[in-house]
């Protein structure tokens, strides 16, 4: 005969002759009942293969298991990628992630953190939009939640940030180009939305004074999250104008190289650092598709899984600790010189 289906916790205690606080106590923490105990509700578990609702659980818990993660685009694969590491980690600690995207939109951040409320999270691991976020709410929400923000920074907000160390590795990069070919112009979007984009020109104005050498920056018309159409368009006027001060450039991030390279190509301009190249073209962040660009782009390496783990350790530290940190924490990594086929 079938085995009658199990619906909820209430059902189970009744098949199992277990009350259902003895249970409740068992899924909060199995550690918790005697071993006795232990052993007949797991032994009725397998009898009447019930598996109980987790969410439920976590629920009714006052303290749940729930780790929400928000970053900027999902669609980035980016964003993707330390998005998977972070989830990878909250997972081997026996939490729960909760991964949501704001779609390149600040107002779908704040939206996402007032959904994250109803679910109780035990804490949120943020890679927040920076200058564009509402500063405001997510104090707010990390005075009811504690918050760790990673990749971009919100400075003097939330618990701690972890993140690359901007003014290493575009100094490292500057140095390269200039000690391989002519030094580098920079190019940028001129209202950039990420707060590292601030960071990377200031360093590179300091890395080219250091140097002895003259900086140019060029600024890219155009706002929102299209970094690959945008590279693509204004690139293709500067290079199609000579604009460039020399046969160098250095874009803020991968996203806008590759639209750059884009833009080379169907201006018939050779990129690379070998004989009959026009042009040398690096980027920043070693963004997934980077090592598959033609030519291949030379960049600079974050250490995705280092940030994750570290962002998700530190939280764990302050849940487990159930107390705050005493002052906040910043931890930035050095960025890694990706050389490849364009510079």
């Amino acid at each position: 005969m079938e085995q009658r289906k199990l619906r909820n916790m209430e059902e189970f205690a009744v098949a199992s002759g277990i009350s259902r606080p003895t249970l409740s106590k068992y899924f909060n923490d199995p550690a918790s009942v005697r071993r006795s105990t232990r052993e007949r509700i797991e032994q009725a578990l397998k009898q009447y293969d019930y598996r109980p609702n987790v969410y439920a659980v976590n629920q009714n818990r006052s303290k749940t298991k729930n780790i929400g993660v928000v970053v900027p685009n999902l669609a980035d694969p980016f964003f993707s990628e330390i998005g998977r590491e972070v989830e990878l980690a909250c997972l081997a600690a026996g939490y729960s992630p909760i991964l949501l995207s704001s779609h390149g939109n600040p107002k779908q951040e704040r939206d996402n953190l007032e959904a994250l409320r109803s679910l109780k999270p035990a804490g949120v691991l943020l890679a927040p939009f920076g200058r564009v976020s509402d500063r405001a709410d997510i104090e707010a929400f990390n005075r009811d939640v504690p918050v760790v923000l990673f990749d971009a920074n919100i400075e003097g907000a939330c618990e701690a940030f972890v993140g690359t160390d901007n003014f290493q590795s575009v100094d490292l990069i500057v140095e390269y180009l200039c000690r391989s070919g002519e030094p580098p112009c920079f190019f940028e979007m001129k209202s950039p939305s990420n707060p590292n984009a601030n960071k990377r020109r200031q360093s590179y104005l300091e890395s080219m004074q250091r140097h002895g050498h003259t900086p140019h920056i060029y600024q890219a018309e155009g706002e929102g999250w299209k970094f690959e159409a945008i590279g693509s368009i204004e690139g293709a006027r500067l290079m199609s104008a000579r604009a460039f001060a020399t046969n160098t450039v250095l874009c803020s991030n991968d996203r806008l190289a590759i639209g750059m390279l884009s833009a080379a190509y169907g201006l018939g301009i050779a990129v690379g650092h070998g004989v009959g190249s026009a042009l040398r073209i690096a980027g920043h962040d070693d963004h997934p598709f980077s090592r598959y660009t033609c030519p291949s782009l030379t960049t600079i390496g974050q250490d995705y899984a280092a940030i994750a783990n570290r962002a998700a350790s530190t939280l764990f530290r302050i849940l487990d600790a159930e107390t705050r940190l005493s002052e906040r924490e910043e931890t930035l990594f050095d960025g890694k010189l990706v050389m490849r086929d364009s510079a």
